[in-house]
Order: structure tokens, then sequence, then C-alpha cells
């Protein structure tokens, strides 16, 4: 499944929760889906631009990947564990917003993605911004890291909605 596909399905389900499911905690350490969406959109914002910082460079970066940036990047993914971030890094997102709010904010990244899926290639692979655990990181690699963490959290979603159907019966 392309990344703009998978994006659009994310968005699309947002239909399926009302507003009380949106904000469901089970647990105060577990994300509620309207969080866990808030991450996905602020994160994905992060990225692009850091695919677009790259297209404003001018000096070539020698440096690449970490280990495990190339190992993420080699199996086209996040292996299947959860990634737990440093406390200074695990702000716990917004937890406040709508529906409406989510959809409007994920086409907002649609878009994004949509105006430079055909540009993204025409950056200098050898342009790169750094990412705190991947290492040196290109245009390309960015956009792509995206779909990546998208891909990533359709597990999270998949147990969040299990407790919602414990609670609700969805």
């Amino acid at each position: 499944m392309s990344e703009l596909k998978l994006i659009k399905t994310y968005k699309n389900e947002l239909q399926d929760y009302s507003l009380e499911q949106l904000r469901y905690k089970s647990e105060e350490a577990v994300w509620s889906i309207g969080q866990m969406y808030d991450h996905l959109i602020l994160v994905a914002h992060e990225y692009l631009d850091n695919m677009e910082t790259c297209s404003t460079l001018n000096d070539e970066q020698t440096l690449g990947k970490t280990k495990f940036g190339q190992h993420l990047y080699k199996i086209g993914g996040f292996p299947p564990i959860k990634i737990k971030l440093p406390d200074e890094l695990n702000t716990p997102p917004n937890n406040s917003d709508g529906k409406d709010d989510l959809i409007t904010r994920m086409d907002q990244v649609i878009l994004r993605l949509c105006q430079w899926e055909s540009k993204v290639d025409n950056i200098n692979p050898n342009y790169k911004v750094e990412h705190g655990g991947f290492g040196w990181l290109n245009g390309r690699e960015w956009y792509d890291l995206v779909g990546m963490h998208f891909r990533h959290h359709l597990r999270q979603k998949d147990e969040l909605e299990q407790r919602l159907v414990k609670l609700t019966g969805m």
C-alpha cells in the first residue's frame, strides 16, 4: 500500500470514531486514538520540514545513517517493536482535537505529500539533515519515513481499537 493511500485510509477511518472514542484512554500511560493521530500528524510535518530543508541546502553531507538507520531502510520500515522515546522527547500528544480538526490536519499532511511526490527525487541525495536516531537522511529518506511511521503505528491503532471494543462494543 502506498504512503498516500495508507494515510488517506487513516484519515477516512476517523469518521468511524465518536468524540468519546477518540479521547478514550484505557489507562494513564496508554494514548487515546486521538493522541496517536496527533502524534502521527506532528511527526509527519517534522519529517516533511526536514525534507524541505534538504531541498534548500547547498552543502553536501558525506556522513550517513546510523546502524539502526541502515537497518530501518534496508527492511523498509520500523521493526515490530514498541519504541520508547527518552522522557524529554516523550511529551504526551494532544488529546483535545475533535474529529473535524484531526481530519483537517490529516488533509494538510496529505497535501504536503502530494505537493512533493513528484519533486522529492529532484533533491540532491547528498543534501541531508540529521535524525537523532537514524543518522543523516536525504530528502527522499525523510519523505519515505512519513509512510514508514504511519505503517509502524498500525499495530498500536489495532490495540487501541481492541480496547475500545471491550469498553463500548465499537
